[in-house]
């Protein structure tokens, strides 16, 4: 049997943040490095874990947004290096990051975040970063993993991954653009 390349995927990427002038800095930069959105989701506060609040303040907010065109699935790395340099652009005069971003994608049966940290589940993909498989599509709807992170448990971002399911293939039927 001959290994066959897989189908591009949906660019997603997970914004965290607390001030609205960080998220727009960010969103541009990301814009520059990943194309044009063509899905800016719904604020979800940011409550199930204090985790980022040290470094980032209270009162955060999270969203999904998405970028156009797809891309293949071992592009993942160089868009989360890419990620960590829009970090790095828009830290805050402490040097704490304003925004974190977590770049990944989504096929038509999970959605897959990239990370620098290792752990338990996560595949190594190579340079510092791994692929953290976040849920899974099944029955039509969106199923998380006993170790996928509160929030996304919770379904707060199941709509967003719905919708995107659907650009998807409908990109996919369009040959990828």
């Amino acid at each position: 049997m001959v290994p066959a390349a897989p189908d591009p995927v949906k660019l997603i990427a997970a914004l965290l943040w607390r001030d609205d002038d960080a998220l727009a800095e960010a969103l541009a930069l990301l814009r520059e490095c990943f194309g044009d959105t063509d899905h800016v989701g719904a604020v979800h506060p940011f409550d199930h874990t204090p985790y980022y609040e040290r470094e980032m303040g209270t009162g955060l907010k999270k969203r999904i947004v998405s970028f156009g065109p797809l891309i293949a699935p071992e592009d993942l790395v160089e868009k989360k290096l890419a990620a960590l340099r829009v970090e790095d652009a828009c830290r805050g005069s402490d040097g704490g990051r304003r925004v974190n971003v977590d770049p990944g994608y989504l096929d038509i049966h999970k959605v897959v975040l990239a990370s620098v940290k290792s752990g338990g589940p996560k595949i190594y993909l190579g340079r510092g970063v791994y692929a953290d498989l976040v849920t899974r599509y099944s029955s039509g709807k969106f199923v998380p993993w006993d170790w996928t992170f509160t929030d996304y448990k919770a379904g707060r971002y199941d709509a967003d991954f719905l919708k995107l399911r659907r650009l998807y293939k409908a990109c996919l039927a369009r040959g990828g653009a």
